[in-house]
């Protein structure tokens, strides 16, 4: 971002209704999960703008912090979006690591153990990250690390084969066949992508352009 956006966008807060301190929401650019609050001052603000690494005002260590100065768990930053009110940012980011100084993705985990529903879109980005993983796994580790190394014919053959399966069930009115037989096409169209160097987000950021048309 440059000079002048920096100079616009922290002469539109309104910093005296905050009493100096904006709260910051930090949300994953890919994922929209929400990742942790903090609080900037106008030279955190500032830094974090002309690093592109989001740094924050510590209430309790009375300095300037950026995330992951010691662990290296930093949050490189997307964009920053003020609200209607001028008194929240918005700091959408591409997360190095977990959030967390607990080790988890989120400081919003739950922690007492309940199993929660994720949203959709964050558990596939989730997934997604995981099956990249096993790209140069052990083919003997796991179904999908075998995939990878069968090589991109047999990916897409699966891919083929559960479109089939996919519009059979929708054929025969097999609801929960249905559901089944998605689910797989999904996964296996998400290994496919990878396999190619690709994500859901570039077939999402397609489908965006062509409803902005």
């Amino acid at each position: 971002m440059n000079a002048a956006s920096t100079i616009d966008l922290n002469s539109a807060i309104n910093w005296e209704k905050v009493d100096g301190l904006i709260p910051a929401i930090v949300q994953d650019n890919t994922s929209g999960q929400v990742l942790m609050l903090g609080y900037m001052n106008t030279e955190a603000l500032a830094k974090t703008l002309e690093t592109s690494q989001v740094t924050f005002w510590s209430r309790t260590k009375s300095r300037l912090w950026t995330k992951g100065e010691t662990s290296g768990n930093v949050l490189k930053l997307k964009s920053i979006d003020l609200d209607c009110d001028q008194d929240t940012l918005l700091v959408k980011v591409n997360p190095v690591g977990p959030t967390c100084h607990l080790g988890t993705q989120t400081c919003f985990d739950n922690k007492n153990g309940t199993p929660t529903e994720q949203p959709a879109l964050v558990f596939l980005h989730q997934l997604e990250q995981v099956l990249a993983s096993r790209k140069d796994s052990d083919p003997e580790s796991s179904y999908t690390a075998s995939l990878y190394a069968r090589g991109t014919k047999r990916i897409s053959q699966k891919v083929g084969e559960e479109g089939v399966e996919v519009a059979l069930a929708a054929t025969s009115g097999d609801k929960a066949e249905l559901v089944n037989e998605s689910a797989d096409l999904l996964y296996h169209l998400i290994v496919l992508l990878q396999d190619q160097g690709l994500s859901l987000a570039d077939i999402t950021k397609r489908l965006e352009e062509r409803h902005n048309k």
